[in-house]
């Protein structure tokens, strides 16, 4: 039987002035080297193969970029909901489409979010993945919001932990490393990034991820970058043509594994432990957004028949509407109106002929004011975890 890998192999706890102790991670890669067994070289296989089918998928679809779109606008909501926010994928979209005038500092949180991953993604063109490119959206994922006073863009300067709140450093479940040796793990942790060796990209990215998150460089916000981070990672070795995998939905639907096998690396060196459970995520997540993007084109045709047939006259609008739902879930008649140029009338019958084919849902139930939304659409997207009620069904009880 095979010996267990040394405590000390993901780092050591050093005693810190006050009484509590510091975790000082070792340097990536691990040492002694990961033991890739027939269990880890399946998992990977596995995941390997579940990333080339969802690149494949998403050329099928008529406009990918809209799947992206919807993607990373779930991502924004399911990784900020990790960190207690209440915001709900539908709450975002309506106040992109400038439908709801009030913005609560949740739905402002997911927002910048969707600005941080798009700031990234954009910079990856000119700047490489780096410790500059993680302060930058650092610095887009807390400007302007409740979190903005905790040194967007930097890292920090004291001490951090992990606990329940209001608990001290001696309480906490995990103190992260001192300041005085963060630019140390830091730099650490970029020479692994950039390193040329023969790690397969996704173990690689899975040990990046746990060695960000027991860094811990930021005063807040830790979390939500070290999960993008990992999308950034896959684009930018080009693993994916476009960012579609995100974790943050697996992540929170293991969060008691997650953190337990974060923590078993830094108390037992468990690394091959947390691989598993990672590769196991990007296969899942990978089998899942390869699913909703074969529904998206079947419902995409099913609906264009289901206009043609019912619409007569109006099924060259109907179309055009149709068309808009995929960029814009969420309308209303007046915007209906202004896309086609016509009058509020036809605006309005032609949404409730769409409603009444099951296209369009009212999501308000008030007489005034209405809001549609591409209910069959938003539902390929519905987790039971992105705030999506059940459109289908009827309204909601939003405002």
């Amino acid at each position: 039987m095979e010996a267990p890998a040394p405590a000390w192999r993901a780092g050591r706890y050093e005693p810190q002035p006050g009484g509590h102790s510091a975790f000082l991670p070792a340097p990536l890669p691990p040492n002694p080297p990961l033991r890739i067994d027939t269990g880890l070289l399946g998992a990977l296989s596995r995941a390997d193969r579940a990333l080339g089918r969802l690149d494949g998928a998403t050329e099928t679809l008529p406009n990918p970029d809209l799947f992206v779109f919807m993607y990373v606008r779930k991502e924004a909501v399911l990784s900020s909901q990790i960190e207690g926010t209440q915001a709900s994928l539908l709450d975002v979209l309506e106040v992109e489409a400038r439908l709801k005038t009030d913005n609560p500092f949740d739905v402002e949180e997911v927002i910048n979010y969707v600005g941080a991953i798009n700031h990234g993604l954009a910079r990856l063109a000119t700047l490489p993945v780096s410790l500059r490119l993680i302060r930058e959206v650092h610095e887009h994922l807390l400007a302007g919001v409740r979190d903005s006073q905790r040194n967007p863009g930097e890292f920090r300067r004291v001490q951090n932990h992990i606990g329940p709140p209001g608990c001290s450093l001696e309480q906490a479940r995990f103190v992260p490393p001192p300041p005085s040796r963060l630019n140390e793990c830091l730099a650490e942790l970029e020479r692994f990034i950039h390193a040329e060796d023969e790690i397969p990209v996704l173990i690689r990215v899975g040990l990046i991820h746990a060695q960000f998150e027991t860094i811990h460089p930021f005063l807040d916000g830790n979390g939500r970058v070290g999960r993008l981070l990992i999308t950034l990672l896959l684009c930018d070795r080009e693993t994916l043509r476009r960012p579609l995998l995100y974790l943050s939905y697996y992540f929170k639907r293991n969060r008691t594994e997650y953190y337990d096998r974060l923590q078993r690396v830094r108390d037992h060196g468990d690394w091959e432990g947390w691989i598993a459970f990672f590769l196991r995520g990007v296969f899942e997540v990978a089998q899942e957004a390869t699913a909703v993007a074969r529904r998206i084109v079947q419902m995409r045709e099913a609906h264009r028949d289901a206009l043609m047939a019912s619409v007569g006259r109006a099924a060259g609008s109907a179309l055009r509407v149709h068309e808009q739902l995929f960029h814009q879930p969420v309308i209303t008649v007046q915007q209906v109106s202004d896309l086609l140029e016509a009058s509020y009338s036809n605006a309005n019958a032609l949404v409730s002929q769409m409603q009444g084919i099951g296209i369009l849902a009212e999501i308000t139930g008030q007489r005034r004011n209405r809001r549609f939304a591409y209910a069959p659409y938003l539902a390929l997207f519905d987790d039971n975890e992105s705030g999506i009620p059940d459109l289908a069904k009827g309204s909601r009880p939003h405002d």
